[in-house]
């Protein structure tokens, strides 16, 4: 697991290509202010412990929405920090597993259209806190 988070005063996305047919057909776009966007990149690796990773996502994710004074996360599949990929499948799953514990703990969670490149605006405060990365 690959994970870039980035706080963002503004984050917004359009919808431009999707690439895989799989997954729900979205149209519209959104924008969020004052919220954690989680970058992150499923591995092979993590298909064989998907609640370990689920957890240690989680946990991330709170710690830097705390260290930023955000409940609000959004979740942007972005499958471009390793070469190692997992399953599409596994990979939504993760994240609506993630999703919904972020919700249960009274976090605001969203995620950006799976399957789908994506016109993305983010505009990110120049402090050490708003980006952080970790591997898992």
């Amino acid at each position: 697991m690959k994970l870039l988070m980035i706080y963002c005063n503004k984050f917004a996305f359009n919808p431009t290509v999707k690439t895989l047919e799989d997954f729900e057909e979205v149209t519209e776009g959104k924008t969020f202010e004052n919220t954690l966007v989680a970058f992150i990149h499923a591995e092979e690796k993590d298909e064989e412990d998907i609640k370990g990773v689920e957890t240690k996502m989680v946990k991330n994710l709170k710690w830097a929405a705390k260290k930023n004074n955000t409940r609000f996360v959004v979740l942007h599949s972005f499958a471009h920090l390793s070469d190692s990929k997992a399953n599409p499948q596994f990979t939504k799953e993760l994240f609506d597993r993630v999703e919904a514990r972020m919700k249960n703990a009274d976090y605001d969670c969203d995620q950006t259209p799976f399957g789908y490149f994506l016109d993305l605006e983010v505009q990110a405060p120049g402090v050490s806190q708003a980006r952080i990365f970790k591997g898992f």
